[in-house]
């Protein structure tokens, strides 16, 4: 098996598992305590400490290590949200967040608190503008990913940070998918990471808080980790996260290069070897190793089980792999089709063999799909001013399909009303509009679902 899932968790690098095997016969002891092995263990973590303190940017007494970088997140934004209550409750992110970073806002808002969701671009970037206009007198705290975890977008993290900062307002920046690659810039005032995300162990989260940032640890508190990480320190994941953190820094230009190369080679030829592939992100700023493409006609789970067949792991944000069955929030935030999506994030080390092959098989894995999925004959009648497509009843991609056999059945200028309870037809009619040069009218109610209204335009 080929792994091209690396954004959601990267394989232990060789420092790191030769650091947590060392640790475990060092540093088992309680690091509070003042014998001998307690000191050993206080040595080990303070090194440890250092160690990721400057490969982040920030002091070592600002950098806390947490359980996971979940509740690095979830501690960072209650923690900051509670030590400015006096200025107010009203909390910034972006549409395109990590789902910690999301969850933490709803329980926010659910406690009272307000939340602006920055919109972003078709590339999945916000605009600094966009914050500099969300800010507000009782704005307690601004989140900004460094960069999205499903489709790679780097952010303007030093610019917004910029524009928080004068306005007085701390910006939390999630860095879990970009720090293993390099600092993240700017003046920003508290950041998290997750070290499976860089070759560490999973279990450790970094929590960096600036000093001079109001900061009130929520529930009860515990005399370790600056009373934001309750519970005895897991020293050997965290001596191999920090090792392997600085390891992979050490060699972060060079292989960085090198899978923005295998990268590029992705994004230029999938669309020449798959017909109907929308390729999403940003085409620049985006993270080495990441690319994502959404293939029209095609059941993501189907399609990823089918490249599982062949020998590779990747990922999806489609729709039709969620057990809610519902888009991808990244994906819906851009606008860009949501079907058939997949997400191919290379790991450190991958060959280009590899890669080559992945190209190899993946048209003949989304033509097995579309043919399967081809079977559905759509249902339409002729109405006086419109041709209805009714898929009441059937998931994306079949909506989809089933309008891609009728249009040429109406006019130029003649009208195609889907009919849909699906609400990934929502992304996914419009994003096959675009695509394929038709036009999108809008949607009304309909007796069930919706109905989704397209003119042919040629």
């Amino acid at each position: 098996m080929v792994y091209f899932d690396a954004a959601s968790g990267s394989p232990l690098h060789p420092v790191a598992r030769q650091a947590l095997l060392a640790s475990l016969d060092e540093g088992w002891a309680d690091p509070a305590r003042l014998y001998r092995e307690g000191r050993r263990a206080r040595l080990l973590l303070d090194a440890a400490r250092e160690a990721a303190a400057e490969v982040v940017g920030c002091r070592p007494d600002e950098l806390s290590f947490t359980a996971s970088g979940t509740r690095a997140v979830h501690t960072g934004i209650a923690g900051a949200v509670a030590g400015r209550r006096r200025v107010g409750r009203h909390l910034i992110v972006s549409a395109v967040e990590h789902s910690s970073v999301l969850h933490s806002a709803e329980v926010h808002e659910k406690e009272g608190g307000s939340v602006t969701r920055v919109a972003v671009d078709r590339t999945g970037r916000a605009a600094p503008s966009d914050y500099a206009e969300a800010l507000r007198e009782d704005t307690a705290v601004a989140c900004l990913q460094s960069a999205n975890h499903e489709v790679g977008t780097e952010q303007p993290v030093a610019e917004v940070a910029a524009v928080c900062r004068e306005a007085g307002v701390p910006l939390l920046v999630d860095a879990a998918q970009s720090l293993g690659w390099g600092r993240i810039e700017g003046d920003w005032s508290l950041l998290t990471a997750s070290a499976h995300k860089w070759g560490g162990p999973s279990g450790v989260g970094l929590l960096a808080v600036r000093k001079g940032v109001r900061f009130a640890p929520q529930g009860p508190l515990d005399e370790r980790e600056s009373g934001r990480a309750a519970g005895f320190e897991n020293l050997p994941a965290i001596v191999a996260a920090a090792a392997s953190l600085r390891a992979v820094r050490a060699e972060a230009a060079q292989e960085a290069a090198r899978l923005r190369e295998l990268t590029d080679r992705i994004r230029a030829r999938v669309p020449e070897l798959v017909p109907d592939v929308e390729v999403v992100g940003d085409p620049v700023r985006r993270l080495p190793g990441v690319v994502t493409f959404s293939c029209l006609y095609v059941d993501g789970e189907t399609l990823l089980h089918e490249l599982d067949r062949s020998g590779f792991s990747v990922s999806s944000g489609s729709s039709c792999t969620s057990s809610t069955l519902t888009p991808s929030h990244v994906l819906r935030a851009m606008g860009v089709l949501s079907e058939g999506n997949v997400r191919v994030s290379l790991p450190p080390g991958t060959s280009r063999e590899d890669v080559e092959r992945f190209l190899e098989v993946l048209p003949e894995a989304v033509a097995s799909v579309r043919e399967k999925l081809g079977a559905p004959t759509p249902t339409t009648v002729v109405a006086e001013d419109a041709l209805i497509v009714d898929a009441l009843g059937k998931r994306c991609p079949i909506p989809v399909i089933e309008l891609a056999k009728v249009i040429g059945d109406v006019p130029v200028g003649g009208m195609v009303r889907v009919l849909s309870d699906d609400e990934a037809a929502r992304l996914d009619i419009p994003a096959w509009c675009e695509m394929r040069g038709q036009q999108y009218a809008g949607e009304e109610p309909a007796e069930r679902g919706t109905a989704y209204l397209v003119r042919r335009v040629g």
